[in-house]
């Protein structure tokens, strides 16, 4: 078994979003590394960097792929949301033992938009260009996209760390048929170890429809589970009882 997790979150966000996981499994024994993206994080909370809009998911990819080739050992790697996306790919390039989806952006192949996503990026979608901007959610859009499900004073919370996301990222998921560059293309072949896929069943920004599909398209190839936690959205790492999911992952790692 791996001793290392590299955790990768997802749109907004940084390796904070992880402490709760990281303690969990620290606890356990696992050294845990959970990465802030880059152009993320705090000093970016503010102030939009102009160069984040054109950042594609394969610049995020190759990022963590060099950090995980420096470690002394391949790990587990754990992604949630778009964090599950780029999990995938660094999964086809060979660097993960054991491969844990959160309700996980989908891959090229996928449809990802269904009606409760576009509400969700609306402010997004309908601005000219954003697919080379930096974007955020309102928090009215967070709200009800993501956080949903959280206690109003953890809402707050959670959205005044957001940070803002790359455009060109968002449309190469939302939009892969359009995108020449085929940035979310997975090589479902080459992700030859097991993969757990997590969905939750309250989940509007990725629903459980979706991220059923993704735990599909690896069946034919690799030994896949699909598990969907009724009662859980998209936020499901932070989520009261999230606890539940950790637990459920741990224990699948263990098996695998």
């Amino acid at each position: 078994m791996s001793e290392t997790i590299v955790m990768i979150h997802g749109m907004w966000g940084s390796g904070d979003i992880w402490d709760g996981y990281k303690d969990y499994f620290e606890a356990q024994g696992y050294r845990v590394i959970a990465p802030t993206l880059r152009l993320h994080g705090e000093k970016y909370k503010a102030v939009a960097p102009q160069q984040l809009g054109t950042v594609s998911i394969l610049d995020y990819a190759n990022d963590l792929e060099k950090e995980i080739r420096a470690l002394d050992e391949k790990p587990i790697i754990m992604g949630h949301s778009m964090g599950g996306l780029i999990g995938q790919i660094l999964a086809s390039r060979g660097l993960a033992t054991k491969l844990v989806l959160l309700t996980s952006a989908p891959p090229a192949g996928v449809l990802a938009l269904r009606p409760s996503s576009t509400r969700t990026f609306l402010s997004v979608l309908s601005a000219w260009g954003f697919w080379n901007q930096p974007m955020r959610l309102t928090f009215n859009e967070a709200k009800y996209g993501i956080l949903g499900l959280l206690t109003p004073q953890q809402q707050v919370a959670e959205y005044a760390k957001y940070s803002f996301e790359s455009g060109q990222a968002a449309f190469e998921i939302a939009f892969w048929p359009l995108d020449a560059n085929k940035a979310t293309y997975v090589e479902t072949k080459a992700v030859n170890c097991p993969v757990l896929v997590i969905s939750g069943g309250k989940d509007k920004i990725v629903p459980a429809s979706v991220v059923k599909q993704i735990a599909k398209k690896y069946q034919k190839t690799t030994d896949v589970t699909y598990k969907e936690f009724k009662k859980f959205a998209h936020a499901i790492h932070q989520q009261k009882g999230w606890q539940e999911i950790a637990g459920y992952a741990s224990d699948w790692i263990k098996k695998h």
